[in-house]
């Protein structure tokens, strides 16, 4: 069962929906009489339910963190810098890359090249054979 939906608890709808149109393409769909936007992707993931947030809920309190997947990091930070989203130092993890950023509604963001890494089991290439230094 795909997971095809993520809701976002938003003080600032508008802000939200450019964002995330602007920096990783959406496209809203709004529906008359509804209150929720929701933010198609072109690529088959998760799309986005952009919801307005009650008076009680805290915002950027989750333990939740959208990750988009990005070949090229430091590219893609780049053009977001441009466009006015900085994101974090760029992180080296195991085989790939990461920076992290909030939303306008500090919601956790993260672009990541984990799924573009090498994968262990053959398709990459082979270790290098053992040199003996002694």
């Amino acid at each position: 069962m795909p997971l095809c939906r993520i809701t976002l608890y938003v003080r600032d709808v508008e802000a939200t929906i450019r964002f995330y149109v602007t920096h990783f393409g959406f496209t809203p769909l709004r529906l008359e009489g509804d209150r929720i936007v929701e933010l198609l992707t072109s690529d088959g993931g998760a799309n986005l339910m952009i919801h307005p947030a009650g008076k009680a809920q805290k915002m950027g309190q989750s333990l939740v963190k959208l990750v988009f997947d990005v070949e090229h990091v430091e590219a893609f930070r780049a053009r977001c810098s441009e466009k006015g989203l900085e994101f974090g130092p760029i992180h080296q993890a195991d085989g790939y890359a990461f920076a992290n950023a909030k939303d306008p509604s500090g919601n956790s963001i993260s672009i990541s090249s984990r799924a573009f890494r090498q994968k262990s089991g053959g398709d990459g290439p082979p270790p290098p054979d053992h040199v003996d230094q002694t």
